[in-house]
């Protein structure tokens, strides 16, 4: 599948970067290139400026203080939000996925967030630990979810996103969504890495980005990651 080079930058590796989300860019990539599609992956410091001419944009989850400026630094780039308005893919998880939305809670207060998701996040009555699975949007043709989630935070969503599953196992948004989507933005609290566990998810972010649909993206050998998926929802019953 020949065409121009992807380039994928993983925002602000040195404050949001926890339980492998690294492993999402490095799943795009060999997602990609095994479909023949030349891959350029960037990682972009908080020091540094965001390209405003990548196609793809991914940022991890992290502790209270790195989230609060990363919150801080992102609104003064400005380039995500550009990115979100231009229909550039964005997957963001746990910290990344909140201050997405119109506030948050870390450092025992609200911070504004980057207000491109219509949502905001609190702080829930105890921490949210352990496998998370859900039944996606179908409209998505992801299939179910599976991930880890880790956060004290619970988020409320509004009318202008759709929530990115429902809960089957573990706690999510607030025990009866997880996650949430508009246009060509994903926010979730799924680590694992989240693509890893999903990679129906990597497919539909890469379809989005090189403007086809999941279904026309040659196929390719995916034994593993279902095996694996299959090991976390048996686990996850099993656990139930």
């Amino acid at each position: 599948m020949a065409m121009s080079t992807l380039r994928i930058v993983w925002l602000y590796p040195d404050l949001l970067s926890t339980y492998g989300d690294r492993g999402n860019l490095l799943v795009l990539a060999h997602r990609a290139r095994t479909r023949g599609i030349d891959v350029e992956p960037m990682q972009v410091r908080s020091d540094q400026r965001i390209p405003h001419t990548a196609d793809m944009y991914l940022i991890g989850g992290g502790e209270d203080g790195p989230q609060a400026v990363a919150a801080e630094r992102l609104l003064d780039d400005g380039a995500l939000n550009r990115a979100a308005e231009a229909g550039k893919p964005i997957l963001a998880i746990c910290a990344g996925y909140q201050l997405l939305g119109e506030s948050f809670y870390a450092n025992g207060r609200a911070y504004a967030g980057l207000n491109i998701l219509d949502l905001r996040s609190d702080r829930g009555p105890s921490r949210a630990v352990g496998e998370i699975a859900g039944d996606a949007a179908p409209q998505l043709g992801i299939g179910p979810i599976t991930g880890f989630e880790n956060h004290g935070g619970r988020t409320h969503l509004g009318e202008a996103v759709q929530p990115l599953a429902r809960v089957t196992a573990g706690v999510g948004n607030d025990g009866a969504t997880e996650g949430a989507w508009a246009g060509h933005v994903i926010g979730t609290y799924m680590h694992g890495p989240a693509l890893s566990r999903n990679p129906r998810i990597a497919d539909l972010l890469l379809a989005w980005a090189v403007g086809t649909d999941p279904a026309h993206l040659p196929p390719i050998d995916d034994t593993w990651p279902e095996r694996l998926r299959a090991e976390r929802f048996q686990a996850v019953t099993a656990a139930q």
